[in-house]
């Protein structure tokens, strides 16, 4: 074993990577598949089918459902909530479940609530408390209730400025940005 279970913590899965941690009181179902370097709270739970990439971290009081994959790198902030079921009944069991995926870099802050069978695109940036009901494009800051998207934000994590004759540059790590049709795309190729 090279990851850590504190010793509180239920770790039925086998598929969990090296330098993981995972934290008091989280469950982690047989089936799931952590990645590496990643670091998963107290009071987390993950279902059987749950695919988390490497370097992710989530924070406290986090369920993660069937049918979830979490790409590479992404935050998700303590207890947002996650769903996979649209119209949920007790005792009613599917053999699949709507899938809902989280793009490489993106943040997904505090309380958030993301409806199932929804994609948030790379690097994107969901605000505290949002409620998302819809697909979030790569680099798109979404916030409100319902969420909407109210900018951009840069590889880096800030705000980008308006955008000016489609293009965009970070003034904190430099990084261009050019839009096309309505996706942005970054024109640095250092990530």
């Amino acid at each position: 074993m090279n990851h850590f279970e504190h010793p509180t913590a239920l770790v039925e899965s086998e598929t969990i990577g090296d330098d993981t941690r995972i934290w008091a009181f989280a469950h982690v179902l047989k089936g799931a598949v952590i990645g590496a370097n990643c670091n998963i709270g107290d009071h987390c739970f993950v279902e059987s089918g749950v695919v988390i990439g490497d370097d992710v971290v989530i924070k406290n009081g986090v369920a993660l459902w069937q049918g979830l994959t979490i790409q590479d790198r992404v935050f998700i902030g303590p207890n947002v909530a996650f769903t996979n079921d649209l119209f949920p009944r007790a005792k009613i069991y599917h053999a699949e479940y709507a899938r809902t995926v989280i793009g490489q870099g993106a943040s997904i802050g505090a309380n958030a609530t993301l409806l199932c069978g929804i994609t948030i695109g790379r690097y994107a940036l969901i605000g505290a408390g949002a409620v998302v009901t819809r697909n979030v494009l790569d680099f798109a800051l979404f916030y409100g209730n319902p969420a909407r998207q109210h900018g951009w934000v840069c590889v880096c994590g800030n705000p980008l400025p308006t955008l000016r004759e489609k293009m965009a540059k970070c003034i904190h790590c430099q990084r261009v940005f050019k839009q096309n049709d309505a996706q942005l795309q970054l024109e640095t190729k250092d990530v």
